[in-house]
C-alpha cells in the first residue's frame, strides 16, 4: 500500500537512510498557467529488507517542497524516471532544484532499440508483462482528498520503475551504450536548468514558411514578446496571443495603433487589453533580428535536408536505433543553416554522424 505523506518530517524519516536509487514521478496541472503547478510527488525506494515502499507526497503542505529539495539534488541517489522533461521544469519551479543524476527509462528503451517515445504503460507491459490502468490521466490532482483510484494510479507510476531500470541497464551494458544514456540524461538536466524562451520561436511554426522575410521577423518579435509575457504573468501562451492572429499580424501589419485595435476587436480570441504591448512588440526592432533564420519552402533546401535525413536513417538502422533518435528534423535544419553542429548533436551523436554527414555538408556547402 502506498504511504500518504503530508508532513515534511515524515518524508525526511522515510528517506533518512539515503537509498541508492529512487523511482520518481509527479502529477501537475498546466491548463490555466504557463508554469506547471506541482500537485503530487510519487517516490519509490527500496527498504533494507529489499521490499519496495511507495510514498505519495503532498507538495501543497507548507514546507514540503523545501523538504523534497535535498533528496532531489543529492547526487548520490540515482533518480529513475520516465520521460522526465516536464517533471524537471515542475521541480525547478516548485522546489528550486533539479533531480540528478537521472536514468530516463523512455530514453533508455530507445537507446536499447526497443522503440522511440514509448509511453510508461506500454513500456511496463513490454518489459514486465503487467497491464496498467489508464483511467486517471485527466484527473484534478490539486483536489483534496484524492480518491482511492487516483492514489492507486499515482502509485503505479513508480511501482515498476526499478524492474525496468534493471532490465534496461542490462541491455545498455550489453550494447555498450550506458555512456550514451548518461550523456543524454545530463543534457536533459542542463537544458532544464538553463531553460529560457526560444531565440527564434517562429521556426517551430509551419505557417512561417509562407511568409516573406520581413513578415517572419515581425512574427519572431511577436512570439518572443508572447513568451516573455506568458512567463511573467504565468498564463498559457495562446491565451495571450493565439498563433493564427500572430501570423495574420505579421503577414499584414496594421497601418497604425488604431488599425491594430480595430483588428483585435474583430478577432474572437484577441487580447484587446494588450493592444499597446502588441503594437510595441510588432513595431520595435530587436537587437539581433538581422540574424534571424529564414524559413523557406525551397525545393533545393528540402532536397538537401532529405539527403541528411536519409543518411541519418541509414546509420540509425545499422545501429538498431528507432527512427528520430539520432537526429530530429529541426536539429538537421539547424546544421544546414549555418554548418555548426548544435548542442543536441554533440557527444556520441556527433561521433556517430559526422563521418556520414560531413561529406554531404561539404559537398553542399
Amino acid at each position: 500500500m502506498p504511504i500518504w505523506i503530508n508532513d515534511p518530517a515524515a518524508l525526511k524519516d522515510h528517506l533518512a537512510a539515503r537509498p541508492a536509487r529512487i523511482g520518481l514521478d509527479t502529477e501537475f496541472i498546466r491548463e490555466r498557467t504557463y508554469w506547471p503547478q506541482l500537485a503530487l510527488v510519487q517516490i519509490s525506494f527500496e527498504r533494507p529488507d529489499g521490499t519496495v515502499a511507495i510514498l505519495l507526497v503532498d507538495p501543497l503542505v507548507p514546507g514540503m517542497t523545501e523538504a523534497l529539495a535535498p533528496m532531489l539534488e543529492d547526487t548520490a541517489i540515482l533518480k529513475v524516471m520516465h520521460s522526465p522533461s516536464e517533471d524537471l521544469v515542475t521541480f525547478k519551479q516548485a522546489c528550486g532544484v533539479l533531480p540528478e543524476p537521472l536514468f530516463d527509462t523512455q530514453l533508455a528503451a530507445a537507446l536499447a532499440g526497443i522503440g522511440n517515445g514509448l509511453g510508461y504503460q506500454k513500456l511496463v507491459e513490454q518489459l514486465t508483462g503487467v497491464t496498467l490502468a489508464k483511467g486517471e490521466t485527466r484527473s484534478d490532482w490539486l483536489r483534496r482528498p484524492l480518491s482511492p483510484a487516483q492514489l492507486e494510479y499515482a502509485a503505479d507510476d513508480v511501482r515498476h520503475l526499478f524492474e525496468m531500470h534493471d532490465a534496461l541497464e542490462g541491455m545498455l551494458a550489453q550494447l555498450g551504450r550506458r555512456g550514451w544514456l548518461e550523456e543524454d540524461a545530463a543534457r536533459t538536466v542542463h537544458n532544464a536548468r538553463n531553460e529560457a524562451p526560444e531565440r527564434w520561436p517562429h521556426l517551430s511554426m509551419r505557417s512561417a514558411q509562407f511568409l516573406d522575410r520581413d513578415a517572419q521577423v515581425r512574427l519572431a518579435r511577436l512570439l518572443r514578446w508572447r513568451d516573455v509575457y506568458a512567463r511573467e504573468t504565468d498564463r498559457p501562451r495562446t491565451w495571450i496571443l493565439d498563433n493564427e492572429l500572430a501570423v495574420a499580424l505579421a503577414r499584414t501589419p496594421p497601418a497604425d495603433r488604431a488599425a491594430l485595435q480595430q483588428q483585435l476587436e474583430s478577432h474572437p480570441k484577441a487580447p484587446r487589453k494588450l493592444g499597446d504591448a502588441i503594437w510595441q512588440a510588432l513595431t520595435t526592432p530587436v537587437a539581433d533580428e538581422a540574424d534571424a533564420p529564414f524559413v523557406a519552402a525551397d525545393a533545393r533546401d528540402k532536397q538537401r535536408l532529405r539527403k541528411l535525413q536519409d543518411a541519418v536513417a541509414a546509420r540509425g538502422s545499422e545501429l538498431g536505433l528507432p527512427d528520430g533518435l539520432l537526429a530530429s528534423r529541426r536539429w538537421l535544419e539547424s546544421l544546414l543553416d549555418d554548418g555548426v553542429w548544435p548542442d543536441a548533436l554533440a557527444g556520441w551523436r556527433r561521433t556517430i554522424l559526422e563521418p556520414v554527414l560531413g561529406p554531404l555538408l561539404n559537398r553542399q556547402g
